[in-house]
């Protein structure tokens, strides 16, 4: 229980709350609107973790969704979404977790300039690339840490408990300097802001797909189901629990953040639109900590990057590795080492996230990303309307508290975020429905294969004549 409330908590708990409330807070231009934001989608992402909890425990096998899918819809949608976890969720997840520790370690160490810098065009979209330290400091964590899981999941468990503990411990500690010390910190700055609100349901919609980030990775122990004792009862209670935990932590952080700036300066922390300021958590603790703290809290940063970097590349391998065993992808990706980890899949999932890494920069990663996961995460949760319907006999050991309310909510509105993200963010969004697009031919081929040598056993295995 204890490693698996771990991973739930140190796969969510990353990036995104250091750097995602800068953008929120660009999009509506009021601190209580960002609060408001956070909690619904720290709600929303409640809601989906109740879902995933009663299949986590009436399946537990290792590929989470990539077993529920194939168990409500069959093996095409399932192939999708494994599809898309392996080449944009997973890799995309992991490369981002590195770009984060990057850029987090940039506040104690001084890269200088890039090597290469460059932007282009791409579907009508101005790109950002740049090669240098940053993208190397990234390359080098995810290799480690791949190598450092395929030792086995035990290694994997303790290592992702003490990072979880230490970051938990870190974030407590900045945010408690800030609410009790903070010498610039007002409460007025909560309830009012300094710079023209913008609050509407495109907005809302688009600070909510903001936090997501924040909260993904909430769907990540079921991938592991298989190797967690007693998952009929751990599973549940880790992903309501470490839910909770991660609420909580969420909710102070950002009413830390809004008591010690104002929005004016929340909304010009580090983004896309503001790429060379430190992000808004470094912000609200120098007003605590001072300069001089920088670099503790940068610290503190890196650690976080590091337990949502393991969490990720522990939990991800196994869809792939779920998906060969039934024939439907590489071959290769279906063997365990001899620390029964599927290290081939773990090795080929942090080789692509290094080239991820090195190609897209934060922002552009989270939001296909992001978008591209819900799409699945709203098929998912309906999983569980078709399998008690399809399968009502097989047992529950968990059942969806308020079911049905909770996943209609969830479904309704991941649908609102999906068609919102469309409108108003088509070229992250199309990114992403065309790499799942690309599974389709890929699934054709590998089902021909599987077919020809399904064929070729049955004549090899003929009685002779």
């Amino acid at each position: 229980m204890t490693d698996a409330l771990a991973l739930t908590v140190g796969t969510i708990i990353g990036t995104g709350v250091f750097l995602k409330t800068a953008v929120m807070g660009q999009a509506l231009g009021s601190p209580l609107a960002v609060l408001a934001a956070w909690v619904a989608a720290g709600l929303l992402s409640l809601a989906g973790a109740l879902t995933y909890a009663e299949l986590g425990a009436m399946l537990p096998r290792a590929g989470g969704e990539y077993v529920f899918l194939r168990a409500a819809y069959g093996d095409w949608l399932a192939f999708l979404y494994g599809w898309m976890r392996f080449a944009v969720a997973a890799a995309g997840s992991i490369a981002i977790y590195g770009v984060g520790l990057a850029i987090f370690l940039g506040g104690v160490v001084d890269y200088g300039q890039p090597w290469y810098a460059a932007t282009f065009r791409l579907f009508g979209a101005d790109i950002a690339w740049q090669f240098g330290p940053r993208q190397l400091i990234a390359i080098g964590a995810i290799t480690l840490f791949s190598l450092l899981n395929s030792l086995g999941v035990v290694v994997g468990g303790r290592l992702q408990s003490v990072l979880t503990a230490v970051k938990v411990g870190a974030i407590v500690a900045i945010v408690g300097g800030i609410l009790l010390g903070s010498p610039t910190g007002k409460w007025s700055n909560v309830w009012d802001s300094d710079v023209p609100a913008t609050v509407n349901v495109t907005t809302f919609g688009a600070a909510m797909l903001a936090a997501l980030w924040a909260f993904d990775g909430w769907n990540n122990l079921p991938m592991a189901a298989g190797e967690v004792q007693h998952p009929e009862r751990n599973i549940p209670r880790a992903l309501i629990f470490g839910m909770l935990i991660v609420l909580t932590v969420y909710g102070l952080a950002n009413l830390a953040y809004c008591y010690a700036l104002p929005m004016s300066a929340i909304a010009t922390a580090n983004s896309t639109a503001y790429p060379e300021a430190p992000p808004v958590a470094t912000r609200a603790a120098q007003t605590f900590f001072g300069d001089g703290g920088a670099r503790l809290v940068s610290v503190a940063f890196v650690l976080s990057s590091l337990g949502a970097l393991n969490g990720s590349i522990l939990t991800n391998a196994r869809v792939p590795y779920a998906m060969a065993r039934d024939g439907l992808f590489f071959a290769r990706f279906g063997q365990l080492n001899r620390a029964a980890v599927p290290a081939w899949a773990m090795l080929a999932q942090g080789l692509w996230a290094c080239v991820l890494a090195v190609s897209g920069t934060f922002d552009q990663l989270t939001d296909y990303v992001v978008f591209a996961s819900w799409v699945f995460y709203g098929l998912v949760t309906a999983g569980v309307f078709v399998l008690r319907r399809t399968q009502p006999q097989v047992a529950r050991p968990y059942r969806t508290l308020g079911y049905p309310v909770v996943p209609l909510v969830f479904l309704g509105v991941a649908g609102w975020l999906i068609v919102n993200t469309l409108a108003t963010n088509p070229v992250s969004s199309g990114i992403g429905l065309g790499i799942i697009a690309l599974g389709l031919p890929l699934y054709g081929f590998n089902r021909r294969q599987m077919r020809q040598r399904t064929t070729e056993q049955h004549v090899n295995n003929a009685p002779v004549q």
